[in-house]
């Protein structure tokens, strides 16, 4: 998603070329591309599809969409045990239209977590619950910290549910050093994910996440957690921003390894 302006085709070449050993892909374009195609021109390329995004948006009420979301959930799980990632990353859904109830929308999340995560353990695939920022809360994440996630994440198994760390969406917690201790203990930590902080932030906020080294986040100091934790797996810059996105995609993935390379590695 970093460099969405980029084919398939070019973001693997592009890796090739900079030495990035994997690709953490999105739905979207792969399904625009092909599944078994996407999986063949990684597969052929020698590098690794590190997780793919995104699963989620469980707090209907609504049966039916419940069940649909189930189902597409389902289908996120085949699409990553077919791109041969163990991990696919979720982001659980805000409050439904007019509630107000954030439990009962956590707990809906328990519900369909316990519903796919032997389904997802079958097909060799984890699911990562990702905290968002608060100010996701309402639209897109009612699981806002590290603490919320693995207090979800611990009713299941660890290789059924684990948590994704980033960056973007806990360097403002006191807790969530401890929390990253925590979910290494166990072996939740499922993925790490780094984006820089910059304000102001966009009318819409979504597309506001900084490239590494712009904003306020240590990375290094991030990264000295997870490590301490245990973890030992990818790193992934995952970016959403329009003045990023409207540069040439090329040099945008020489930047972001670069900045990497400085502020992570």
């Amino acid at each position: 998603m970093t460099v969405k302006q980029l084919s398939l085709p070019e973001l693997v070449e592009g890796c090739l070329e900079l030495g990035i050993p994997g690709i953490g892909l999105w739905r979207a374009p792969v399904q625009a591309y092909g599944l078994d195609a996407t999986a063949k021109l990684i597969r052929d390329a020698g590098l690794a599809v590190t997780t793919l995004c995104r699963g989620g948006f469980f707090t209907a009420i609504d049966p039916a969409e419940r069940a649909s979301a189930l189902d597409d959930n389902r289908a996120a799980i085949d699409e990553a045990a077919t791109l041969g990632t163990d991990t696919l990353v979720l982001v659980s859904g805000g409050l439904p239209a007019g509630s107000k109830d954030l439990h009962g929308a956590r707990e809906r999340i328990a519900d369909a977590l316990g519903e796919l995560g032997p389904y997802a353990q079958e097909r060799g695939v984890r699911l990562a619950i990702e905290p968002l920022h608060p100010m996701y809360a309402s639209d897109r994440c009612v699981v806002s910290t590290l603490t919320q996630a693995l207090d979800l994440a611990e009713r299941f198994p660890a290789n059924q549910v684990g948590v994704a760390v980033d960056t973007y969406h806990i360097w403002w917690d006191d807790q969530a050093p401890a929390q990253i201790a925590r979910a290494g203990a166990t072996g939740r930590i499922h993925t790490f994910q780094l984006a820089d902080w910059t304000t102001p932030l966009p009318e819409g906020v979504l597309n506001g996440r900084g490239q590494i080294g712009d904003g306020a986040i240590d990375m290094r100091e991030w990264k000295t957690y997870v490590d301490s934790a245990g973890y030992t797996g990818p790193i992934e810059v995952e970016l959403f921003n329009d003045t990023l996105w409207a540069r040439d995609g090329r040099e945008l993935l020489t930047e972001t390894a670069s900045r990497f390379a400085t502020h992570a590695a």
